[in-house]
């Protein structure tokens, strides 16, 4: 199988933890965990690394480290590895980091990870054109990188890798997928494999050119900077929904079929709101479902149900008294509607499945929990302060952080509370969750995001909790 080429690159992660991570959330239930562990029974902020920067997208994993990638002044984009197990909690370094010139604009996708390859886009709705990236999980050189130029291109949402394809939304790019069998360098066909040591007699290159320029003229001889290496590109296998959909949520990828969720947008009239379901090889629809409201949480599966959330604002707080949103369950094999439910507010994040359940979090502040087979109400919880972002579940509990910095542990069963951690109170790092918690070797992983009042211009963080 062609997939047995990813096992091949760079080598192995020492750690011989869960190493892929291959679409949004972790899984097509959108849990955001794929270990099985819960989180801790009695919360602790085990460590934090704290910046001027916004943490606006997810963390993910990626062997013994955490993924995050940060907004700073000026759009400035960052991406960052922390230690899942820092030596000294208090003094808490990055593995790696990357940014400009070796990245353009403004990120806030979260990456997929497969072995030691970790995929992600950039670009947001004010700015156009885009590159999808992929570099080794430990750091390096680019791997290789995808370009699509265009009004409203963006890869906001986060990719989703299955074999050796890559499937990601484009905002008015539609959703496209690459295949990484093989790549291009100019007319020449490379493989993924060849990529590092390539880039390594290219780097060495780009420094003996510059060791001789600053022997002519050391004033005027400019090092090598990562922007100057080889752009190996992927190979376009198809490209759906260029300047007639909108797709900022992550796609999802369940075995031949694809799911894609465009929305409309109001201000530009372009898009259309609906779900669809493609043919993963070619692109070619199989089914369309319509939506009343934007999908930008994407959608979630279990078993033949689809669960797709939607609102009626986007990630805007000024916006939330306003705001409404709907709740759809659509069949996987026809797209016939299983049920619809409205919801007295926005539903911004995908929705958390189990066999049972449907758990998402709502800008009324509301945790809700609604059964897959018929969407009645199993559990409510009040959070008492709005929410945007997905719940993380495991083991029974649900994990929420609202958007005045508290964590919320819920039972889903029952909706009660099982604890409670105030993040402005201790460690006092407050600050809004936009992208959500993962759960990960039973520890919980957020960054905070201070865009907006009350906490704007407040340190952010990136934040660990674990068992006291």
């Amino acid at each position: 199988m062609r997939t047995i080429f990813l096992l091949l690159i760079v080598g192995t992660l020492a750690s011989g933890q869960e190493k892929t991570w291959t679409t949004y959330r972790g899984n097509i239930q959108r849990t955001g965990n794929n270990d099985g562990m819960a989180g801790p029974a009695n919360p602790a902020v085990l460590w934090f690394y704290k910046s001027e920067e916004h943490f606006v997208s997810a963390p993910v994993p990626v062997g013994d480290n955490i993924f995050f990638s940060t907004l700073g002044a000026f759009n400035r984009p960052r991406i960052l590895t922390l230690p899942q197990k820092p030596t000294d909690p208090k003094m808490i370094k990055p593995v790696w980091e990357k940014s400009v010139p070796a990245l353009k604009l403004p990120t806030v996708s979260s990456p997929a990870v497969v072995d030691n390859l970790i995929i992600f886009g950039e670009g947001m709705h004010q700015t156009d054109g885009a590159s999808l990236y992929c570099f080794p999980a430990e750091g390096g050189y680019l791997m290789w990188q995808y370009s699509i130029p265009g009004t409203l291109v963006h890869l906001e949402g986060s990719p989703t890798v299955s074999g050796c394809k890559v499937y990601m939304c484009g905002g008015s790019a539609g959703v496209f997928c690459l295949d990484m069998d093989s790549l291009k360098i100019g007319d020449q066909t490379v493989k993924l494999s060849d990529v590092p040591k390539l880039q390594a007699q290219k780097w060495k290159e780009l420094q003996a050119k510059y060791e001789e320029e600053k022997k002519k003229d050391p004033d005027f001889a400019i090092p090598p900077t990562e922007d100057q290496l080889l752009k190996p590109t992927p190979q376009l296998v198809w490209q759906v929904g260029k300047d007639k959909w909108h797709v900022d949520a992550s796609v999802l990828v369940v075995g031949d079929k694809v799911l894609v969720t465009s929305a409309f947008l109001d201000k530009e009239k372009l898009g259309d709101r609906a779900v669809y379901c493609l043919d993963a090889e070619t692109g070619k629809q199989i089914w369309r479902a319509p939506l009343g409201l934007n999908p930008w949480g994407g959608c979630s599966v279990q078993g033949d149900t689809v669960v797709v959330t939607t609102s009626s604002i986007s990630y805007d707080p000024k916006n939330i008294e306003e705001a409404k949103g709907e709740i759809y369950a659509f069949s996987l094999k026809d797209g016939k509607e299983k049920w619809k439910k409205s919801v007295p507010g926005g539903v911004l994040g995908a929705a958390a499945l189990t066999d049972e359940g449907a758990i998402f979090s709502c800008t009324d502040g509301k945790v809700r929990s609604f059964a897959l087979v018929d969407g009645s109400r199993q559990m409510i919880y009040d959070a008492g302060a709005p929410l945007f972002a997905s719940p993380a579940v495991v083991k029974g509990v649900a994990y929420v952080a609202d958007l005045k910095g508290v964590v919320h542990a819920v039972d889903i069963k029952s909706g009660k509370e099982v604890w409670k951690l105030d993040l402005a109170k201790e460690p006092s790092l407050p600050g809004m969750n936009y992208g959500g918690i993962i759960v990960q070797g039973g520890k919980l992983y957020l960054g905070t995001t201070n865009l907006e009042k009350p906490f704007a211009g407040k340190p952010t963080a990136a934040i660990c909790i674990g068992s006291k």
